[in-house]
């Protein structure tokens, strides 16, 4: 019990990086190593939670997409993996499934949280400050009761009774879920492009496609002549200006 409670502590301590700021405490490579030092094995708690911050690196919200928990999922995977013995490929297994359920829960409970919201636009037209961060540390509140239940209680009822779970949802959901964590990263930048694209900055997205598919220039590669493109348009504006 007491080993499930630290762990599910942990799920909510990788939350408070929304609430505080970006600290980079809900990665996987920092969360894994937390996980190890709870059930005795810091090292293996180290190299899962860097191979999970591999396998999550890219999940990322872009638009309206949102990724699969990675607080939860990373989590629940390094704790199942050094609980049971098994390898590193056995937590990454386990990572995508876990954190997919944990982004259905969270978007089931996001309904509540948008009634929470009108209250928010209600204290601002009432200019209620105090309202305001009210409403805000109780959805923040709830986010972080979220990813402690769910880690306390999948890691107390244990890895067997989790994987019936994951092996009872339909194949034909979980590949549809994958299809839609695929497609769904393209849409959140369409939606970006939409709202920021113009005439003058369009030649520059193209500029950018045109290097990254024709010339084969990888994403490091494209910032660095975007860097050196934004230097020489202020240089010249620069100039232009004196």
């Amino acid at each position: 019990m007491l080993t499930a409670v630290l762990i599910g502590l942990i799920g909510a301590l990788g939350v408070m990086d929304f609430q505080f700021g970006s600290l980079y405490i809900n990665r996987p490579i920092v969360l894994g190593p937390l996980v190890g030092l709870v059930l005795g094995d810091v090292t293996q708690g180290l190299i899962i939670g860097a191979n999970l911050e591999l396998f999550f690196m890219g999940a990322v919200s872009i638009g309206a997409y949102i990724p699969p928990d990675s607080i939860v999922g990373g989590i629940l995977a390094t704790a199942f993996a050094i609980s049971t013995g098994n390898s590193t490929e056995a937590a990454i297994a386990l990572a995508m499934p876990i954190g997919l359920i944990s982004l259905a829960v969270g978007n089931f409970l996001n309904v509540f949280n948008s009634v929470i919201l009108r209250f928010t636009d209600k204290y601002a037209e009432e200019g209620k400050y105090g309202g305001i961060v009210a409403t805000h540390w109780m959805i923040g509140i709830l986010n972080v009761l979220r990813r402690f239940l769910l880690v306390f209680f999948a890691f107390y009822l244990g890895v067997d009774k989790m994987q019936g779970l994951i092996d009872a949802i339909p194949t034909v959901l979980i590949d549809g879920m994958d299809a839609a964590a695929g497609l769904l990263p393209a849409l959140g930048f369409a939606l970006l492009i939409n709202m920021m694209i113009s005439k003058k900055l369009a030649v520059y997205f193209f500029l950018g496609f045109l290097l990254a598919s024709y010339m084969k220039v990888d994403i490091i590669g494209v910032a660095l002549f975007g860097i050196v493109i934004a230097i020489v348009v202020n240089q010249i504006t620069d100039s232009n200006k004196v």
